[in-house]
């Protein structure tokens, strides 16, 4: 209950926070100004707490493209079945994030802002299966791409650790 009595990790540079906070608002601005202007629905709440995880934490498990992507249409697919075949059920979404939470433990794609998505799908009520592909693929797509090029072109170290 006292805790291990560590110090909590060191703070990045003010010019790491900075490029982090700029990058950020890169993706969430650029998903927001393609869905404005091609009226398809490219934003989830969830990934704003991804690009925190990608921008900040890049050499995290969590940060790498196959668990932004897959723990986002895992996620995704987990709600969407929920919805589709338990309508109406108050412990639906309940079973939808633990499925999403052992689907993503099974196949090590866990991404934690993912398991949120079964709940905003539970809150769209009845949203289509292609939920999958706009915004949920095309999101967590564009998340990936901008970090490819943001740690790639800003850091000594390379990004991602691994695809696959």
């Amino acid at each position: 209950m006292r805790g291990d009595r560590a110090s909590p990790p060191p703070r990045s540079s003010l010019s790491i926070i900075l490029a982090t906070v700029v990058a950020a608002i890169a993706v969430i601005g650029g998903l927001s100004f393609l869905a404005s202007e091609s009226g398809v629905l490219l934003l989830l709440g969830s990934f704003a707490a991804s690009t925190l995880i990608v921008f900040a934490y890049p050499d995290s498990p969590f940060a790498q493209p196959r668990n932004v992507i897959f723990g986002h249409l895992i996620g995704s697919a987990c709600g969407l079945a929920c919805t589709h075949l338990l309508p109406g059920h108050w412990w639906a979404s309940a079973l939808a994030v633990g499925a999403a939470i052992g689907v993503m433990k099974l196949t090590r794609t866990i991404h934690p802002p993912a398991c949120s998505n079964p709940l905003i799908v539970f809150a769209l009520t009845q949203a289509p299966w292609t939920f999958l592909i706009f915004p949920t693929l095309a999101g967590a797509s564009l998340i990936v791409l901008v970090a490819l090029f943001y740690h790639n072109l800003r850091r000594e170290a390379r990004w991602p650790k691994y695809w696959l």
